[in-house]
């Protein structure tokens, strides 16, 4: 095997492990990347990167997945991975013109050059011992190419977890609603008149917010699919290429020591645009990364004002406004109700009893029913201690005396 051919050979391995060095850097989400984390409270929703749709223009319009610029803008961070790509093709393809030209004008040259060298063997002492310890440095850094691979795509799905579970919890809020509205409608049931007309509402009101709960689950649970699936081709894609290269690279270095030369020269093109293709991979992960940093700043924004930020998209946000807005209603008039009863309580017979409050103060009206007293009444105990405390016969003794529709209408 000539020198050139050697030399080629060592000075793609040292790519190879420049290449691999760097990738690692593409894999990282570092602390202020962690979505589990967000402990940049301070970071702003605002970017500010050149967009090449926009005659690189800096784009100003912050995290936003509907806007192509947002999109373009974020794409174009990975430029550094595509240019290297790009200049590591051009000078695969000038150095296939260098070697086709060396191989067929200059081979006389070379072998008169040969006969004069008598010691062959020591002269390519020094090439082989280099190929041998950089292609185990090349190993040890596809190593941990993958292993960074396997990281980045472990800490992805802990940011789809994080994200999807808020639409998860919210679907459970509903549901622990309206599983207190409907007890309240068959608490109600039965009676005529304004009881009669209060469980229509609420059950009504409670099917309604079922439907909304459930849409908010298949949107959540279809955006998952669509996005993990996507994340386990990049990653499966990912580990074939990386593999495919270490398994050539080493492939190309037993070619070399043993003289294949046909092999070795078909190997060397193969892990040329193997390696074009791990450049171009490394400016996706760049890419990646950025816009695992915007979700980050943008998840605090959400957590802040769910109803008002770009990931209403992934998240159905408008199906948790109107919800919402339904809640919010029939939240903060049993809470009012409540404490009206309670105030009429403590009114007429002191701290004789307590209705429990489900709910929280307002703004939020969350739905608290473990908070309350272990004294206090529960709504769904109001009918067995009104039978008890009240008759609606005249001739009772003892008891508050109520009309019948009264009776029937609190029941």
């Amino acid at each position: 095997m000539g020198k050139l051919t050697m030399l080629s050979l060592i000075f793609f391995l040292y790519v190879f492990i420049a290449f691999n060095c760097i990738s690692l850097e593409a894999f990282k989400l570092g602390p202020e990347r962690q979505l589990i984390e967000v402990r940049n409270s301070s970071q702003s929703d605002d970017t500010v990167r050149v967009d090449p749709l926009d005659r690189l223009k800096k784009y100003r319009g912050g995290y936003d997945i509907r806007n192509k610029h947002y999109w373009s803008s974020t794409v174009f961070t990975g430029k550094y991975g595509y240019a290297i790509a790009v200049v590591w093709l051009l000078c695969g393809f000038l150095y296939g013109l260098f070697l086709l030209v060396t191989t067929f004008c200059c081979k006389r040259s070379r072998m008169k050059l040969m006969k004069r060298v008598p010691c062959q063997k020591q002269y390519y002492l020094w090439p082989f011992t280099s190929a041998i310890f950089i292609t185990i440095l090349a190993v040890i850094a596809s190593g941990l190419v993958l292993g960074g691979n396997t990281r980045f795509h472990r800490r992805a799905d802990r940011v789809v977890d994080i994200i999807i579970d808020t639409a998860d919890g919210a679907s459970n809020t509903i549901y622990n609603t309206t599983w207190a509205m409907k007890e309240m409608s068959a608490a109600t049931s039965g009676g005529g008149g304004a009881a009669a007309e209060a469980t229509r509402f609420l059950t009504s009101t409670s099917k309604s917010l079922d439907i909304r709960a459930a849409d908010i689950e298949r949107q959540a649970r279809k955006h998952r699919e669509a996005i993990e699936m996507g994340l386990r081709i990049v990653y499966i894609i990912n580990t074939v290429i990386v593999s495919l290269n270490l398994v050539a690279l080493i492939a190309l270095s037993v070619c070399g020591i043993l003289k294949f030369r046909r092999a070795l020269y078909w190997l060397i093109v193969l892990c040329w645009i193997l390696t074009i293709l791990c450049w171009l991979f490394f400016g996706i992960y760049f890419f990646i990364n950025k816009f695992a940093g915007d979700t980050c700043a943008a998840f605090e924004s959400f957590q802040q004002d769910p109803y008002n930020n770009s990931l209403s998209l992934i998240l159905p946000c408008d199906e948790l406004v109107s919800a919402r807005s339904v809640l919010d209603v029939v939240s903060s008039g049993i809470y009012r109700l409540v404490n009206q009863v309670n105030k009429n309580i403590t009114k007429s017979y002191g701290n004789f009893a307590q209705l429990c409050q489900p709910f929280s103060g307002p703004p939020e009206y969350a739905y608290r029913p473990n908070n309350c007293p272990s004294n206090a009444i529960t709504i769904g105990a109001i009918p067995q201690l009104l039978s008890m405390l009240t008759c609606t016969d005249p001739d009772c003794i003892g008891g508050i005396l109520i009309s019948v529709s009264d009776f029937n209408a609190i029941k």
